[in-house]
């Protein structure tokens, strides 16, 4: 079978602490080095890439003094706190060799569960990987409660990964990839090179947490990769500690665990977009941009628009009518019903101008947008 790689533009790449933290022992500035220099190489090219890192929590323990990982939140958010800066300079440090500019960003549950601030991370990340940014990001261990908090790094980059729609999610562990069963229990175990995502016998497959640093065990990662293949993301599963693994996965080597979606990501994210029940308002369009849509596969532009329904937010959900009134598209608009109302039937160079601000210059951007 042929590697996930195969034409990937946009990759997501998760390092857990044991990778990071040399088992725990402080930040390892040589392995974060490692990681610079294999990220800058598969930059050059041409692929994308942001960096979910764990750390901050392992490197603030040493910092403290702390052997064992604390369990009362608090003491994992002052951890985290102190942990964060080191984590955030040395990443800096190492990427400033290749002349590469990175960005810290902090998330949590809630960030991605409320629509409008889902919007406001995913567009902020796809803006910084516009300049040539490598988005450094972390959970924000100082503000998490257990309502809240993702739990582990994994599913952090899992929902990272159909947030910015990636094509492939990449998992390095400390371990080589998903066996058959557990190889510390089981001598018969051997590696799985391929699945599916969302097979109900990977989890089977699947163990316990593998460390006392790390949150994360592989059945987190088979979880991980299956909400990864929701938005139509491939899943690799590999050892950090292979040599220039991500160079040589980006060239199509199947090292590790591949884990394909079972739907294409464009096909995904637009099946979900049909599917999505609360509709909070119409949009009528005018014959022009009723056939862009239709036809050309063209976003919807406000100068398109002639009458604006119901009261929704922005990043709700929108009926699209042509100007007889027929469902044609549904999507998520950039803009509340009152900013729509405003910017109707003008050109996207006068957002500005007109509401004070620009988000977008698309009401409705095509990828966030089904024909029906």
């Amino acid at each position: 079978m042929k590697s996930v790689f195969e034409g990937a533009k946009r990759i997501v790449v998760k390092v857990g602490s044991s990778l990071v933290t040399n088992q725990g022992q402080g930040l390892d500035v040589g392995a974060l080095d490692a990681w610079a220099t294999q990220i800058a190489s598969i930059r050059k090219m041409g692929m994308e890439v942001v960096l979910v890192s764990s750390g901050a929590v392992a490197e603030g323990m040493k910092r403290l003094g702390w052997k064992r990982r604390p369990h009362a939140v608090h003491e994992l958010q002052a951890a985290a706190a102190v942990g964060q800066m080191g984590l955030v300079q040395v990443y800096e440090s190492c990427f400033s060799r290749y002349g590469i500019l990175t960005s810290q960003v902090l998330l949590t549950h809630d960030d991605l569960a409320d629509r409008t601030r889902y919007l406001n991370a995913r567009s902020t990340l796809k803006t910084l990987l516009k300049l040539d940014v490598v988005p450094i990001i972390n959970e924000n261990d100082t503000v998490v409660t257990d309502e809240i908090k993702f739990g582990d790094n994994d599913t952090l980059g899992a929902l990272v990964t159909n947030l910015i729609e990636a094509d492939v999610f990449v998992i390095l562990t400390d371990q080589e990839g998903l066996y058959t069963a557990d190889p510390r229990k089981n001598p018969d175990a051997s590696l799985l090179h391929f699945g599916e995502a969302g097979d109900a016998a990977l989890e089977s497959m699947a163990g316990g947490a593998g460390s006392d640093i790390g949150r994360g065990g592989m059945m987190t990662k088979v979880q991980a990769a299956k909400r990864a293949a929701r938005s139509g993301a491939h899943t690799v599963i590999a050892s950090g500690h292979e040599k220039e693994v991500l160079v040589r996965l980006a060239k199509g080597e199947i090292i590790g665990t591949h884990l394909r979606a079972a739907t294409m990501s464009l096909v995904a994210r637009k099946q979900w977009l049909a599917d999505h029940l609360q509709v909070r308002g119409e949009i009528m369009l005018d014959e022009g941009a009723a056939k862009a849509l239709k036809s050309e596969g063209k976003s919807l532009l406000p100068i398109g628009v002639v009458q604006v329904s119901g009261e929704f937010g922005r990043g709700e959900l929108v009926r699209c009518l042509d100007p007889e009134g027929a469902e044609i598209a549904r999507g998520f608009s950039n803009y509340s019903a009152i900013e729509a109302r405003k910017i109707m039937r003008h050109a996207s160079s006068e957002i500005e101008a007109i509401l004070g601000y620009v988000d977008e210059p698309e009401l409705i951007h095509r990828d966030n947008l089904v024909l029906l």
